[in-house]
């Protein structure tokens, strides 16, 4: 019951569970203010360069990091059109998920376990800021709230442009479009045509196993594909030329 004058928290209430040890207690609010975290940090991401969890891990391991980050009125416009036609079609128009292409992802699958993509860039911004790699429905559940939470506190433009810098586009630890341009075809970010930054695009999914730098009839194919896509699909990404 409230008492006058008495301030109640949840840290305060977690404190003063009954029949809990209090070491039990203390982990439960640290693993609370954990899963917090995120949401008071992503309001700060509006400004600055954002480094991922798999950037940190690296760094911390001793292993090879390379990013240069660059705005996006920097990058050619070709990438980041090649990127939504590529990883997120309606990008511009849902919150942050796009149930939508869950939806379609589960009728395309045999069964559950079979189900792939319906992940949104903005989910994907999530779990490399936040969350951790590999297929996991913990990860999922954790990243599905904060792929809303970010697409509310952000702009479009800022969350392309932060996924355009940590995500992963060699398989020596380049991070981010400058690192991939410079390492696939010793080119600056803003002078890719627009079938580099398709091949880009298309390495993706698996920047380890697809090389823009030597791309295979496959990779050549799917850009072809990308290119032609974006050609038809300008009106599309029209969030990402807003400056507000």
């Amino acid at each position: 019951m409230y008492r006058p004058g008495k301030r109640m928290t949840v840290a305060h209430d977690i404190l003063r569970l009954p029949h809990m040890p209090r070491p039990l207690r203390v982990v439960l609010l640290l693993v609370l203010l954990l899963l917090l975290l995120p949401y008071l940090l992503t309001p700060l991401y509006r400004f600055g360069e954002p480094v991922s969890t798999q950037m940190l891990w690296r760094r911390m391991t001793g292993e090879r990091v390379e990013r240069i980050y660059v705005p996006l009125s920097y990058v050619s416009p070709n990438l980041p059109l090649a990127v939504i036609v590529a990883e997120d079609g309606r990008f511009c128009s849902h919150h942050g998920v796009d149930l939508a292409g869950i939806r379609d992802a589960i009728n395309d699958a045999d069964d559950l376990g079979d189900v792939r993509g319906g992940s949104t860039l903005t989910q994907q911004v999530a779990k490399n800021l936040f969350l951790w790699g590999g297929r996991s429905f913990v990860r999922k559940v954790l990243e599905f709230p904060l792929a809303l939470w970010i697409d509310f506190v952000l702009p479009k433009r800022r969350i392309l442009e932060i996924y355009l810098n940590i995500a992963e586009w060699g398989p020596n630890g380049e991070f981010g479009v400058e690192a991939g341009a410079r390492r696939a075809f010793g080119k600056q970010s803003h002078e890719l045509s627009a079938y580099q930054a398709a091949l880009l695009a298309a390495m993706l999914p698996n920047p380890h196993g697809r090389d823009a730098r030597r791309p295979g009839p496959a990779l050549r194919r799917l850009a072809g594909l990308y290119v032609g896509r974006s050609e038809q699909g300008r009106g599309e990404a029209s969030c990402i030329h807003r400056t507000h």
